[in-house]
């Protein structure tokens, strides 16, 4: 009876072991076959998920084919870093990009997408040095240029708002370089400059019956700043619309300035 039992535990652990061997066999079998999608079907199965709006589906299909072949397709690191925007993940969509460019595939955009991603992470200095890169690399992609000129509106208003009157005109000033009709930047400048002259001007009052000569040195540097504070207005005058209210309270306020600088200037 002991002997008995001791041969059947046996055959039973020997037809485990068997079941076991095989259950692993099929496994390593199912692992190597996943592991060996073919390229093909994978950029097919990650276009069909982008299509789709499937985003992390595209990107795990697109970033798998870029690893078998080593980053060498331009198109779809461009795609996946796209996929990657879409799905949150910046430093993926950070690095893609940058592989777009390096082929120049696309360049005006995955200089676009790469600037979105350096933002999301917070490397301000590194996406302003990209947008840049990105305008001397595809100079007639606008929307690089909006982006590079909506940045120094934001650092002009903010200078103006600490009161640092100089950082806030340079930097209105650059807005106009990338775009010279900008109605924030000349509206602000406009008003930027009139604020300047009035300034100089109080502070010169003292001097009007105690050394003309000084009082009629800083009446110059006002009128100059009233002239750039005329011309900036007047052209944001030609561009702005009375339909759009806000725009419209920018109209009236420049159609109060433009008398009192006239007179300033007489």
């Amino acid at each position: 009876m002991y002997t008995n039992f001791g041969i059947s535990t046996f055959k039973k652990l020997k037809h485990m072991k068997k079941l076991l061997l095989s259950i692993a066999l099929c496994c390593a079998a199912t692992n190597f076959f996943a592991q060996t999608t073919e390229p093909g079907d994978l950029i097919n199965e990650g276009k069909a998920a982008l299509e789709a709006k499937n985003y992390q589906e595209a990107f795990t299909k697109f970033s798998t084919y870029l690893t078998q072949t080593n980053d060498q397709d331009s198109v779809i690191a461009y795609n996946c870093g796209v996929c990657a925007d879409k799905i949150k993940k910046p430093e993926a969509a950070l690095k893609y990009f940058d592989i777009a460019i390096q082929k120049k595939y696309n360049l005006g955009n995955a200089y676009v997408g790469k600037a979105g991603a350096l933002k999301d992470l917070k490397k301000d200095a590194d996406y302003l040095a990209t947008l840049k890169e990105g305008i001397e690399a595809a100079p007639e992609n606008k929307t690089l240029r909006r982006l590079h000129a909506n940045y120094y509106l934001n650092a002009g208003i903010k200078a103006q708002k600490a009161n640092k009157l100089d950082d806030a005109e340079e930097a209105f000033k650059q807005v106009l370089a990338d775009d010279d009709k900008n109605t924030n930047a000349l509206y602000s400048l406009g008003t930027l400059s009139y604020n300047k002259a009035a300034l100089v001007l109080k502070n010169a009052a003292p001097l009007a019956n105690t050394d003309k000569a000084k009082y009629d040195a800083q009446k110059a540097i006002a009128d100059k700043n009233f002239q750039d504070s005329k011309t900036y207005l007047e052209q944001a005058l030609t561009l702005l619309s009375p339909d759009k209210p806000r725009e419209k309270s920018m109209i009236d306020n420049i159609k109060k300035l433009l008398p009192q600088i006239e007179t300033q200037l007489k």
